[in-house]
């Protein structure tokens, strides 16, 4: 028994003269296992020495240690009366040695021996718990600056951190966390709550794998994107990785997660500048010429007035005139004066394009909205966001496409083909055309209130005709210009031809002078040009005989057009249809083909089934 009590920490440095002494105050008990020897917050009266078994040392159902033989415990008992701050209990079968306090106090008294061997176990303790304490103090200081540095981290990271324990139950989460959130107490609540039913069916597919042993851990990205809905209903589309610690018992998963709410709205602005960019390129492409508006004539520096004044507000404009006046320039210079000049200026004739496109052309479309629809397309009027639309012919639109553009007008809103999503969209339309759209609208031809709403501020683009000296302007102008790009130098208009040019009646206006100077540049031989060759003679005899005719009556601008287009009709039937060529009808008028199918198309000549 004195080897056994050797063998005990508490008892190893006393002499075994005292320990032969101590053993006559020992008393043997037993336990069964589950019995209970020390309960916690009660008074103990006596120390205990495992001889055999196997004890637990906890409070409830936290367990502390467990103590085998050799071991001894409640030594605290033989010098306070405090209550015992952890319970005892039995794991197996034991056989204990009990010392009590009144005894153990007779020891001390007795034998010097017996006192100096408990003092040298209690002192060298001692001397050991101060190397312990001062490790811990140590290891507490790192820990604490470890804490900071992983803290820094967490909290300062732009990517969604949540920590949350196997039943879902959030333990952590940093500050991007909680404004995605938008709750700053969810500590201890269901994640899954705050994502949609596929994230959240997500997440428990995962982690049910993992807790059925299907993997051995999870560190990987999640397959698919996890949309976030924090506690005020908004909505965020998340992407990332899913990773966990602990062992089987407890178990920890950890969250980070990317916001891409930005990342799609940068490649949704790249999209719209995408086709920005290839609409603007093939409306480059359609230019010919880089010259503005070039005026001296007092009614065209009317027109120039008029753009001042309207282009710094935000009023609808309507652009009247003949075809190939240069209404779409007109446009463009209220555009570039306007505080909208930063964003872009789409354009659509209304009249090139077919009626069952049209729709598609300026609202947009979802795909399978129709036959042949296979992707999304986004419409003119969306492209123009934030800047101007200009429709040109807007006589030529349709009649039931007439309403939607007037809910655009008023509303500033639209509903793509095919979407029940209504788009709001912040956009100056301009409008031109050849027609007298309130006749059309008494017809029945054009809604009359949408009419009233183009026609807020009209402007009047004068003929050719009527602008005296601005067409040997132009025309110089122009001569430079087609001179650059065809590598030719060409003499400026002399006094013969400019008489020539001002006596021609240019019933196809701006259009029809650049295209004629533009031939007459080809076909120039040593920077000369023979006009009487170029410039049509019959336009002016034609007109002139039929004026005579008609006894000089004063006929009007829908009158001469109605004249225009009967005598296009007559050529077209005379040249069997045909436009270009030898025997077509451009020859017989002795007009450019280009400036005669514009004409066709502007005054809707069909050829008879």
């Amino acid at each position: 028994m004195v080897k056994f009590l050797k063998g005990v920490p508490f008892f190893s440095k006393v002499e075994g003269s005292s320990l032969e002494v101590l053993c006559q105050d020992l008393v043997v008990e037993y336990y069964e296992k589950g019995d209970c020897i020390i309960k916690k917050d009660t008074v103990g009266d006596a120390m205990f020495i495992i001889k055999a078994g196997l004890v637990k040392v906890h409070d409830a159902n936290h367990q502390y240690s467990n103590l085998g033989p050799n071991d001894c415990f409640g030594e605290y008992a033989l010098i306070d009366n405090e209550p015992r701050s952890a319970s005892v209990t039995a794991l197996e079968e034991c056989e204990l040695y009990k010392l009590e306090s009144k005894r153990f106090v007779k020891l001390i008294g007795n034998d010097f021996g017996f006192i100096k061997g408990v003092l040298s176990v209690l002192i060298k303790r001692h001397r050991e718990l101060d190397v312990i304490q001062e490790n811990l103090a140590m290891s507490k200081s790192e820990l604490e600056r470890t804490n900071a540095k992983m803290s820094g981290l967490i909290n300062g990271a732009m990517d969604i951190i949540i920590m949350f324990d196997g039943n879902y139950r959030i333990l952590l989460a940093n500050p991007a966390a909680l404004k995605v959130l938008e709750n700053t107490d969810v500590i201890q609540r269901n994640v899954l709550f705050f994502f949609n039913e596929p994230s959240a069916t997500i997440l428990e597919d995962l982690i049910s794998s993992n807790k059925k042993g299907e993997s051995k851990g999870i560190n990987t990205m999640i397959p698919s994107k996890l949309k976030i809905i924090g506690s005020e209903g908004t909505e965020t589309t998340t992407e990332g990785t899913i990773s966990n610690t602990g062992s089987d018992a407890h178990r920890f998963y950890t969250l980070i997660l990317r916001n891409l709410e930005r990342r799609l709205e940068n490649e949704k602005k790249i999209s719209e500048l995408t086709n920005q960019t290839k609409y603007l390129e093939s409306e480059i492409s359609e230019l010919t010429n880089t010259y503005g508006i070039v005026a001296e004539d007092r009614t065209m520096k009317k027109v120039l007035g008029a753009i001042q004044q309207v282009a710094i507000t935000d009023a609808t404009v309507l652009i009247q005139g003949e075809t190939g006046t240069g209404k779409e320039l007109v446009a463009r210079a209220i555009h570039e004066a306007s505080h909208r000049n930063e964003k872009p200026l789409i354009r659509i004739n209304c009249g090139a394009i077919p009626a069952n496109l049209i729709e598609s052309e300026l609202f947009g479309h979802e795909k399978g909205a129709f036959t042949g629809a296979t992707v999304s397309r986004k419409g003119r009027f969306l492209l123009a966001d934030k800047g101007t639309i200009f429709l040109d012919e807007i006589g030529e639109l349709p009649l039931e496409l007439q309403p939607k553009l007037l809910r655009v007008i008023q509303e500033g809103e639209f509903d793509p083909l095919g979407s029940s999503a209504t788009i709001k969209v912040d956009v100056r339309i301009i409008a031109a055309t050849h027609r007298d759209l309130l006749k059309k609208s008494k017809e029945g031809n054009f809604r009359e209130d949408l009419y009233y709403r183009l026609n807020v501020f009209p402007i009047a683009v004068p003929p050719l005709r009527k602008r005296g000296n601005d067409v040997i302007l132009i025309a110089n102008k122009m001569l430079e210009h087609f001179g650059k790009k065809l590598g030719k130098t060409i003499s400026l208009l002399e006094d013969n031809a400019v008489e020539s040019f001002k006596s021609y009646n240019w019933p196809g206006n701006v259009r029809e002078l650049q295209n004629l100077i533009e031939r007459a540049v080809i076909v120039s031989k040593n920077g000369k040009i023979d006009w009487k060759l170029i410039i049509p003679q019959s336009n002016n005899q034609s007109v002139e005989t039929t004026l005579t005719d008609a006894t000089e009556v004063i006929l009007t601008s829908d009158e001469l057009v109605a004249l225009e287009r009967e005598n296009i009709s007559k050529a077209l039937k005379k040249c069997n249809w045909r436009v270009s060529g030898p025997n077509g009808a451009a020859l017989l008028l002795n007009i450019p083909p280009t400036t005669l199918s514009s004409k066709i198309k502007a005054f809707g000549i069909t050829r008879p089934i």
